[in-house]
């Protein structure tokens, strides 16, 4: 006789006991190493640890928690543990929560960075790249479909999409101007064709109970919780000096136009335009990196996506392969210190990235918990995630470009390349693989290739 699922099961009566910052701690640990596949699996992991199994937060806390991160800009995810961490055991909670959420996949790209551009150029390595260059063009054009077929739900929409798209691919308009433009259009159309623009932010319904939870439905928020001026003004005061010193420390002694300097200010302001998630800034990324600041190439950016897209933290890490390839490749330190200028730029380009995602959680925290209402800001986040399936469809195209004429339309054609993309774009879009396994399987067949059969 099978045995009944947990959900079929009822619900408990009785709430868990207090958790202790211990306990905690050990689960952000384990979130930290497990936190494969986007965000999208990473919410999931959380919920079922949080919500289904361990019961510290009932349904509705947690999607009301997890609404106000969407509107965000930065990774939702990372921002989501922040706040269970810090609705739980306060700042320390939240720091905590975030920092181990970020840590390893920091430590995880600096060593695969390092391992990339300095033996890339072996067989070995250079024939899972092949195979993998394809599959990322693939995950792109997944990403277009999955957040298109979320977001353009009507011919406002479909046209601010095209506007963006026609704005970067034809015009090369700055990525931030075009996120300006949407929502400031969004904001106006919601005013005179609200039907338009009423597109739901949110995640699920939150009519479903897993039994009583440590922090409840009707849980009045903790002490440190509920709103005070003095409160936002210290998050903010104390965020901001931890943006200014190492800022001014780099400008003091190295100058404003040094390349770190450059980075901490590029990846500050990246980390405000990350609406819609990693892949709505990696255009800005590129625009800047690649064109303006040359510190990698466009073939380093669709491998470094890859590294991204396997390693067990939040997609937006890629910033810390930038980071290091830039610093690496111009050996800001000397040739000596190659990997020591390379390792500096991941941690230096990874703080300037997440410390805005904390302040707007021990911010902004004590405003959405005292409020368990849906948030009203809907209607510019609406016209930014049009904007950003543009374009997201002009960095497919872009990388599409370099993996299928990887020496230009001059050069041949390379139709091997193309059935890869292919495959993987099938395996994604109607087998519903995960990414990480058409990875995996892209880079293995690329290996194939080049040993035995290329």
């Amino acid at each position: 006789m099978s045995q009944p699922s947990p959900l079929d099961l009822p619900a408990s009566s009785t709430a868990p006991e207090t958790v202790s910052f211990t306990q905690a701690l050990g689960l952000w640990f384990k979130l930290g190493f497990l936190g494969f596949g986007g965000p999208a699996a990473q919410i999931s992991l959380m919920h079922r640890e949080l919500v289904e199994q361990r019961r510290w937060i009932s349904e509705k806390r947690f999607l009301h928690a997890l609404n106000y991160c969407m509107l965000l800009p930065g990774p939702e995810a990372q921002q989501l543990a922040t706040y269970m961490g810090w609705l739980m055991h306060r700042s320390k909670g939240g720091i905590v929560a975030g920092l181990l959420f970020v840590l390893p996949s920091l430590f995880f790209l600096i060593t695969v960075s390092w391992l990339y551009i300095a033996y890339g150029h072996l067989p070995l390595i250079a024939g899972l790249f092949y195979g993998i260059k394809p599959a990322i063009t693939a995950v792109v054009i997944h990403a277009v479909h999955r957040i298109g077929s979320r977001a353009l739900k009507n011919s406002a929409m479909w046209a601010i999409a095209a506007a963006s798209f026609i704005a970067i691919f034809a015009f090369n308009i700055p990525f931030p101007l075009i996120i300006a433009c949407a929502a400031l259009l969004a904001y106006l159309g919601s005013r005179y064709m609200p039907q338009k623009f009423s597109v739901n932010g949110g995640h699920g319904q939150p009519d479903k109970s897993y039994g009583a939870a440590l922090i409840d439905d009707d849980t009045p928020p903790p002490a440190h919780a509920q709103f005070r001026w003095a409160g936002l003004c210290k998050i903010l005061v104390i965020g901001g000096l931890l943006w200014c010193a190492p800022m001014a420390l780099l400008t003091l002694t190295l100058g404003w136009h040094h390349t770190l300097t450059q980075m901490g200010w590029f990846f500050t302001k990246a980390a405000l335009l990350t609406f819609g998630g990693a892949y709505a800034v990696l255009p800005y990324i590129y625009q800047g990196a690649i064109t303006h600041y040359n510190w990698l190439t466009p073939t380093q950016m669709i491998d470094g996506l890859a590294l991204g897209e396997a390693n067990p933290g939040p997609l937006i890490m890629v910033v810390a392969f930038v980071g290091f390839v830039g610093a690496y490749v111009q050996a800001l330190f000397g040739p000596d210190l190659q990997f020591i200028a390379g390792a500096t730029a991941a941690i230096l380009v990874t703080w300037f990235t997440f410390l805005p995602s904390f302040i707007f959680i021990l911010a902004g925290g004590p405003l959405v918990e005292s409020t368990h209402g849906n948030l009203k800001f809907t209607a510019p986040l609406s016209g930014i995630t049009a904007a950003v399936v543009g374009v997201i469809l002009n960095l497919g195209m872009f990388f599409a470009y370099h993996v299928l004429w990887p020496t230009g339309f001059s050069g041949g054609f390379d139709w091997i390349a193309a059935l890869l993309a292919i495959a993987a774009a099938i395996a994604l879009l109607i087998y519903k693989r995960k990414v990480i396994h058409v990875i995996v399987g892209s880079a293995l067949l690329g290996l194939l290739l080049k040993t035995v059969v290329l």
